[in-house]
């Protein structure tokens, strides 16, 4: 179902649920979530039948995998730990772009659980199965309440060099390459090709042909009770340790080594000076999402400045974005 203006209202999808043997789901993997409804689905709304054979019991994690099929409004919060994974799913498969749908209280239906090379395991089982466990080569990875990426989604055209950095529910484009140090969160990510080499937070998206370069940092808003989504637009360009708090916009660069918050005194070079002869300034705040700026740290008195610039910020390498 999809309202007037064609934006897509509800989704649906057939998974396989990990369950623990206290009944807790721990996971839920939906090969090919879609928009809309069942009803609209038609043939296509029956379960497959290569999903319905991967049902079985697994006695070495004490956990078993059944077929479920789930529907959701985009608009409702999270009911669900299956609900909550159709959600994450959908922005992994690219099917709606950050910031889109509603993900209140998600956390509180994601359980924390043993991440490892085969599969999701409960906490209090992997401790008493550990033995069990390491005989049959099963090691974790990690505990989380976020599963990994390339765990549920193998995205098109994506490159990424460590599956640790990336968290389910990224939004990943084609072209995009996450190398060694590079982190997606959940509800974040490109929205074209990109080179990320630095950390994008929850709710940022990072727009066509930009670079987050080594070590960059980008403030979300789950930590510190932020409510500003951060943005950064096309080929823009931070620097290696540089850092956000506001939007670049297009072909802005942020230059190495510089952290630019809300609350930074920024000086506007080449602005009209002030009747006193001094250069005029603002909070960086005032100043997100503008395009073609460079924001950069003054080597002889340290403070921040605002340069207007021309040309693209940054042209990325095809080859390694192909």
């Amino acid at each position: 179902m999809t309202s007037n203006d064609s934006l897509p209202t509800h989704a649906w999808g057939h998974g396989l649920a990990t369950i623990a043997a206290d009944g807790t789901v721990l996971d839920t993997w939906y090969p090919a979530p879609r928009l809309g409804t069942l009803t609209e689905a038609g043939a296509e709304g029956e379960v497959p039948a290569e999903l319905a054979n991967e049902a079985a019991p697994d006695a070495r994690r004490n956990v078993r995998t059944e077929v479920v099929t789930t529907q959701i409004a985009l608009a409702d919060p999270p009911a669900s730990t299956s609900d909550a994974y159709l959600r994450l799913h959908l922005l992994s498969h690219l099917l709606v772009a950050p910031n889109t749908l509603n993900l209140d209280g998600l956390f509180g239906h994601l359980p924390i659980t043993v991440w490892t090379n085969a599969g999701p395991v409960l906490p209090a089982d992997f401790d008493r199965l550990r033995p069990s466990l390491q005989r049959h080569g099963i090691a974790a990875h990690g505990i989380d309440k976020f599963p990994r990426l390339l765990d549920y989604v193998s995205p098109d055209r994506v490159r990424i060099a460590d599956a640790s950095r990336v968290r389910l529910g990224a939004h990943l484009a084609p072209g995009t390459t996450v190398m060694h140090e590079g982190f997606v969160n959940f509800n974040a990510g490109t929205l074209g090709a990109s080179m990320v080499e630095g950390r994008i937070s929850q709710g940022v998206v990072v727009g066509d042909g930009s670079d987050v370069g080594g070590g960059a940092s980008i403030m979300g808003t789950l930590s510190g009770g932020g409510t500003q989504r951060v943005s950064i637009g096309e080929r823009a360009l931070l620097g290696a340790n540089s850092g956000i708090g506001i939007s670049i916009g297009d072909d802005s660069v942020v230059e190495a080594g510089l952290y630019v918050t809300a609350g930074t005194k920024v000086y506007l070079v080449g602005a009209a000076a002030r009747p006193d002869g001094s250069t005029p300034s603002v909070k960086a705040v005032e100043l997100s999402g503008r395009a073609n700026l460079l924001f950069r740290r003054n080597s002889l008195t340290g403070a921040v400045e605002a340069v207007p610039r021309a040309g693209a910020g940054v042209t990325l390498n095809d080859t390694l974005h192909a």
